[in-house]
């Protein structure tokens, strides 16, 4: 009998999280003259959307709410790094980041040529540094992905799909907006 793992709410809420801000970053990013794009034509994988942006220009999409921001091949303005910081070797994709809520928000979705393990273990060891405890468990099905607690409100989570040699992979975290200023 083969047993299928459930994806944990959280998992699913920062990994739809994840393709939303590259999703949204991508309709705001102006096409090339010619080009056609369709608002249901969404990529079904997280290569997929790598390579459907990794050629987009990096401009900041409208924000709905003030304090709010995306863009695609770059991090987006105020983008609390030393939280999220930047793995060496990474290609950013997309980023946001929303300050004005609490808890804040902010998501990066970048590639790499590092295998999905390495990529936890950099965030595992950046954000135990900031206090971060890692919750049990290291995949949702085959994927790398990774929980990270603190002060009982704060989370993290990591996901790291790999295909063709390129991890590409989406890290959200909902902190305080203290720990982002």
């Amino acid at each position: 009998m083969k047993v299928i793992r459930t994806l944990m709410p959280a998992r699913l809420g920062l990994l739809a999280a994840g393709a939303a801000v590259v999703a949204a970053a991508s309709a705001c990013t102006p096409q090339e003259p010619g080009s056609a794009t369709s608002a249901s034509a969404a990529p079904a994988s997280s290569s997929a959307v790598a390579t459907a942006t990794a050629s987009a220009t990096a401009t900041a999409s409208p924000s709905a709410t003030p304090g709010t921001s995306a863009t695609v091949g770059a991090l987006v303005a105020g983008f609390p790094s030393k939280l999220l910081p930047v793995m060496p070797g990474t290609k950013v994709v997309a980023s946001s980041f929303d300050k004005s809520t609490s808890p804040a928000t902010a998501a990066l979705v970048g590639s790499t040529a590092a295998k999905p393990a390495a990529v936890v273990a950099y965030y595992t060891k950046a954000l135990e540094a900031q206090g971060f405890k890692p919750v049990p468990g290291n995949t949702v099905g085959s994927v790398a992905s990774k929980d990270f607690v603190r002060a009982g409100n704060e989370t993290v989570n990591i996901a790291v799909p790999a295909t063709g040699g390129i991890s590409t992979f989406t890290i959200g975290a909902n902190v305080t907006p203290e720990s982002v200023k």
